[in-house]
This record gives C-alpha cells, sequence and structure tokens, in this order.
C-alpha cells in the first residue's frame, strides 16, 4: 500500500506518540500550538490510512518469557510458503524474509523453555524443504523495545520532547517479574491491535470494571511490563532500507560495541544472543548507497568486530503480532 509523504506537522504528531503512545489528542495539540481537531484529523488520517497504529506491547522478560531468534533457510519456492505458516503461528511476533529471499527470521516467545523448544525441535524440522535452522537465545537487550526508535523523526524541540514523555517512577529491577493474571492476556491483545484503545474497550476485552483496567494498565506500565510504541512504515519517514547485521565479538568487548551501536542513529534495535553471532542489530538507512557508507565507515571502525553478515529484509511478513501486506523490495535493481 502507498502513503502520502509525511508533512511537518504529521512528523510532529508521530515523535509525540513515539514519546508517550496514550498522550492525550488534547494535550499534544497543545504542545505542538494547533487546535485539537486538527491533531484528531490527522491522527485519524495516519491511522485510518494503514500508514501508522500505535500499539501496546508487553516487554517478554517481566513476565518471565524467553525469547528466541529463529534463522530458517528454505528452497526459494517455499519460503514465502514458510514464512506465511510461521507468520500465522501465535507464538511468533515478527517474522520477515532476508538475504535472497531463502530465509526466514523470526522473533518467538515462549514462557518455559519446553514451549519455545516446541517451534524449534517438533515443527518446523518436519516442513517441507526446510535446510537449515538456528536459534539464538536473546540474552540481553540493549536497545530497541520500550528504549527504541523514538525521536528519529526529529520532528519535536527538547522543550516539546520533555513535556510529552511520560513521568514515570524509576524502573525497579530487572530481575522484577510479573505475574500474568486472569484477563492480562486480553488486556495485551487488545492493547497490541490498538494502544490508544478506550478503557471502556478494554473493560469489554478483559471483563473487568473500567476502573480495573486503568490500575492494570498503569501497574504494568510502572513495572516496564508494558510499553507503547508507534508502527510506521519507515518509507514515509525516507528510510527505504532495512538491514539485519549478525556480528561477532569477543565477549569481553560485547558490551561496548552494542552500546556503541545504540548511539548509531541507523540502529533501532540491538542485543546480545547465544551463538557464534553473539550481536544482532537492526538498521534502517535511507537507501543502499547509504547503507554500504554505515557499514563501510561506522561498522568498519569498530575493530573489535571479527565478523560481519549483512542482511537485507526483503518482505515483512508479520509485526507487532499483525501480519502485514506485501510491500516492495527497498533494493530495487540496477
Amino acid at each position: 500500500m502507498e502513503f502520502d509523504p509525511l508533512d511537518e506537522l504529521d512528523r510532529r504528531l508521530v515523535h509525540a506518540l513515539q514519546l508517550d503512545g496514550r498522550a492525550p489528542l488534547k494535550f499534544i495539540a497543545e504542545v505542538l500550538g494547533v487546535s485539537d481537531q486538527t491533531v484528531a484529523r490527522r491522527y485519524r488520517r495516519l491511522r485510518g490510512s494503514g500508514a501508522m497504529r500505535v500499539l501496546g506491547l508487553p516487554d517478554a522478560r517481566r513476565f518471565g518469557h524467553i525469547e528466541w531468534l529463529v534463522r530458517v533457510r528454505c528452497t526459494p519456492d517455499t519460503a514465502a510458503g514458510v514464512a506465511g505458516a510461521l507468520a500465522r503461528r501465535d507464538d511468533t511476533s515478527w517474522v520477515s524474509l532476508t538475504a535472497g529471499g531463502t530465509e526466514i527470521v523470526c522473533l518467538t516467545r515462549a514462557p518455559h523453555r519446553a514451549e519455545g523448544a516446541s517451534l524449534l525441535l517438533q515443527k518446523l524440522p518436519r516442513t517441507p524443504r526446510v535446510v537449515d535452522i538456528s536459534a539464538h537465545y536473546i540474552l540481553h537487550t540493549f536497545f530497541g523495545g520500550p528504549t527504541g526508535w523514538h525521536g528519529k523523526t526529529h520532528a519535536l524541540t527538547d522543550e516539546q520532547a520533555e513535556l510529552l514523555r511520560p513521568r514515570l517512577p524509576e524502573p525497579p529491577p530487572r530481575s522484577a517479574r510479573v505475574e500474568m493474571r486472569e484477563g492480562d492476556a486480553e488486556l495485551l491483545a487488545a492493547l497490541a491491535s490498538d494502544g490508544r484503545a478506550g478503557y471502556a474497550e478494554l473493560a469489554l476485552a478483559t471483563g473487568w470494571s473500567e476502573s480495573t483496567a486503568r490500575r492494570r494498565l498503569e501497574h504494568l506500565r510502572e513495572m516496564r511490563a508494558l510499553f507503547f510504541d508507534v508502527e510506521i512504515d519507515a518509507t514515509l519517514l525516507g528510510y527505504e532500507a532495512d538491514i539485519m547485521l549478525w556480528l561477532t565479538v569477543p565477549p569481553a568487548e560485547l558490551v561496548g560495541v552494542a552500546e556503541e551501536l545504540s548511539h548509531h542513529p541507523e540502529v533501532v534495535f540491538t542485543a546480545a544472543t547465544s551463538g557464534q553471532s553473539n550481536l544482532v542489530a537492526f538498521l534502517v538507512c535511507r537507501d543502499i548507497d547509504a547503507f554500504y557508507d554505515y557499514l563501510s565507515t561506522r561498522i568498519g571502525a569498530l575493530r573489535t568486530v571479527s565478523h560481519v553478515e549483512s542482511a537485507p529484509v526483503l518482505q515483512s511478513v508479520k509485526r507487532a503480532g499483525r501480519l502485514v501486506p506485501v510491500r516492495s523490495s527497498p533494493f530495487p535493481s540496477r
């Protein structure tokens, strides 16, 4: 689907929602210095066209869940079908076709190792024409999720951004866990569909009262078990190329390299993983030429990186738990 480019007000609205996905539109309008009706109309247009949506997403670690990045190599004629089958599974949150259209990378999560292993050890090997499977346990996320690609539009002033940042208490220790309670699954499902769903809608989805839905949402957010993000087609912000990087770094240098990557404006996600390639990064670039410059200069300057594998994302089949329409490749033939 093609969307109209974002103008300056659209970009400021997107930036505001990246900072706080549940900020009242009236307050956003006040900070931006425009009318309530204008902001509401812009938001409805962006969301209604499918160009943007606000998501409420769980932090898997806070619920004691584990996450795996799974790489599946298939024969060329079956990759799309396998990707579609993976995307329809409830335990995958995103699925992408990479490289030459023969590799699929997906993120799967499960409350227990045994349940996570069912995808890796039982389901996929029985799929015809799966050539190879490798699984990488996500050990630590340095950048992404609730600390992800916020502010990349650079549309707001520092003063506006400070006003719009949510006022949350200090985060609990990383080891703090949140127990799932009855109704949480329905709450999270509703917020994954629409992060700005009203409390009446959330009450209907969970069977709780509106006040209970509000208190539970606020508690999960304060515990950092729930965060809000904006899903937007990166091309609307001027980024045409999505790439995954798999890097091999000496363990003693892992934190330093990961933190350096996390400060690069191109990077949207950085995590330490199990396996020979012990660091993965997702990035977006203006185009393939910009990616070449990034690879040869920014990555090339990281002397402790001993191996780099890049995998352009040809198609996002599923993002944030939702199937997405087919999008043309950002790497046109020349």
